[in-house]
């Protein structure tokens, strides 16, 4: 069974350092785990597609949930899927301060990431255009 979890969050670390560790630490936990997803981070706030098996997803969502580097964890999305849509990363990732503005603008009242203040489905069309304009960067 394959589900689709979609959150943000707050950094409290919004270093470079900081947020490759995060990126590695996905990369490294993700292969075995069968993980797949991207990370969107701007301004201080991360957004977050994982896809996977319904435990693998479950757990990893609970885990960071715990994690001190976030804090206001919120559930945007989460759903049964039949297929993968960011199955070609480990953990991709879209730095938000290097995307044209206009995208942004697309899906919100600001150029700015604020998933907080948007639905589910809207975050999810943000990441679907990220992919479609190959803004997301990483390895398998």
């Amino acid at each position: 069974m394959l589900v689709r979890l979609l959150y943000a969050s707050r950094a409290l670390d919004t270093s470079s350092d900081a947020i490759e560790s995060i990126l590695q630490q996905s990369r490294d936990h993700n292969p075995g785990t069968g993980v797949t997803g991207v990370l969107c981070y701007g301004g201080g706030i991360f957004l977050q597609a994982l896809e996977g098996g319904r435990m693998a997803i479950n757990q990893l969502y609970g885990h960071i949930q715990r994690d001190p580097r976030h804090k206001d964890v919120v559930l945007l999305q989460y759903e049964e899927i039949s297929e993968r849509r960011f199955s070609g990363w480990t953990m991709g990732e879209v730095n938000m301060n290097r995307i044209n503005a206009a995208i942004l603008l697309k899906y919100a009242e600001m150029p700015e990431l604020d998933p907080y203040s948007v639905s589910g489905d809207v975050s999810m069309a943000l990441l679907e255009e990220l992919m479609a304009t190959a803004s997301i960067i990483g390895r398998v």
